[in-house]
C-alpha cells in the first residue's frame, strides 16, 4: 500500500515546502494570533486537508494539549487531528486535521481584532438567519461538549472562533479545540487563556475551581451570543424561556447553574419544546 504523503509521514525540515511538494497549497493563514501558521492543501487525489504548524513555545504547548484532547475526546462535529508530524526546522510540531468548508464566525488575527459587527462579518451574516438554523447549530455544540462531558474534560477557550459555519450546507463544526483539558482542575494562573464574552468568573481566579459547570457557562453565553442580533445583547431573538435557561447557565456562582451540559441540554430541550 502507498504510504500517504501527510498521514504516514514520520518528520520534514520545513512544513509550507514539503506541503507543496506533495500537493498545492490553496489556502495559508499566516497571521493567525495563536501563534501557529496554518495551511489548506489538496493532493493529487482531490482530498483535501487542513495542516497546522505552531511556530512559538506556547503554540507548541497548545498543540500538545491538543493531541492528548483528541485522543480523548472523538465526535463528528469536532475536527479531529488524525497525525502529528515532526518538523526538524526548529523542534516544531504539526498536526493533520481534515479540510471542511466553512467560514470561522470569528477570525482574530495578530493585525486584526473585532469587526463581529460589521454587517458583512460572518458572525454577523450567521446572527441574521432564520432562528431554526441557529438552533440547530447550537444543538449540534451542545451534543458535542456531551462527548467532551463524558471524556471528563472541560472547555477552555470556546468562542465563537471555534465556530465553523458553512452557510451553503447548514452545517457546524468545532475547531481549534486546543485548550480543552481533563477537568476538574484548579487554576494556577491568573486567568485562563479565553475571551472576556464567553469566560466564567472563576476562569479570573487563582485557585478557582474549573469543573463542567464552567463549561455550562460557556455554552450558555454562546447561545446567549448567537440568538441575539447584535453585540450589545438587546435583540434576542429566542423565546423568553430560553432565555431563562441561559440566566441559569451564566449565573455567578457555578453551584447555581445547571451542574452539566447534559442538564443544560435536557433544560434547552424543554423551553424550545414549549417555545
Amino acid at each position: 500500500m502507498t504510504a500517504h504523503p501527510l498521514l504516514d509521514v514520520d518528520g520534514i525540515p520545513a512544513v509550507e515546502p514539503y506541503l507543496r511538494s506533495v500537493g498545492e497549497v490553496f489556502r495559508a493563514f499566516r497571521e493567525q494570533d495563536s501563534g501557529c501558521v496554518s495551511y489548506g492543501v489538496q493532493l493529487p487525489d482531490g482530498a483535501r486537508w487542513f495542516v497546522k504548524e505552531a511556530t512559538t513555545d506556547r503554540a507548541r504547548r497548545s498543540l500538545d494539549r491538543a493531541w492528548s484532547f483528541h485522543r480523548a475526546v472523538r465526535h463528528p462535529v469536532i475536527v479531529p487531528q488524525l497525525h502529528r508530524i515532526a518538523v526538524r526546522d526548529g523542534g516544531r510540531t504539526a498536526v493533520v486535521m481534515p479540510w471542511h468548508p466553512g467560514e470561522p464566525l470569528y477570525h482574530p488575527t495578530v493585525r486584526g481584532h473585532g469587526g463581529r459587527s460589521r454587517p458583512d462579518s460572518p458572525l454577523s451574516r450567521f446572527r441574521t438567519l432564520p432562528v431554526p438554523r441557529i438552533l440547530r447549530a447550537l444543538d449540534r455544540i451542545l451534543d458535542a461538549h456531551l462527548a467532551v462531558e463524558a471524556a471528563s474534560h472541560v472547555a477552555v477557550d470556546l468562542y465563537d472562533g471555534a465556530f465553523l459555519y458553512d452557510f451553503d450546507a447548514d452545517a457546524l463544526h468545532l475547531i481549534d479545540l486546543d485548550e480543552y483539558r481533563p477537568g476538574p482542575f484548579v487554576l494556577t494562573e491568573d486567568r485562563l487563556p479565553g475571551s472576556r464574552r464567553y469566560m466564567a468568573p472563576e476562569e479570573w481566579r487563582r485557585g478557582s475551581v474549573i469543573d463542567i459547570r464552567t463549561t455550562v457557562h460557556a455554552l450558555s453565553r454562546t447561545a446567549r451570543l448567537l440568538l441575539d442580533a447584535g453585540d450589545d445583547e438587546r435583540a434576542w431573538r429566542g423565546t423568553a424561556g430560553q432565555l431563562a435557561v441561559v440566566e441559569r447557565g451564566t449565573r455567578a456562582d457555578p453551584g447555581e447553574r445547571f451542574a452539566g451540559v447534559r442538564e443544560l441540554a435536557a433544560a434547552r430541550r424543554a423551553a424550545s419544546s414549549v417555545g
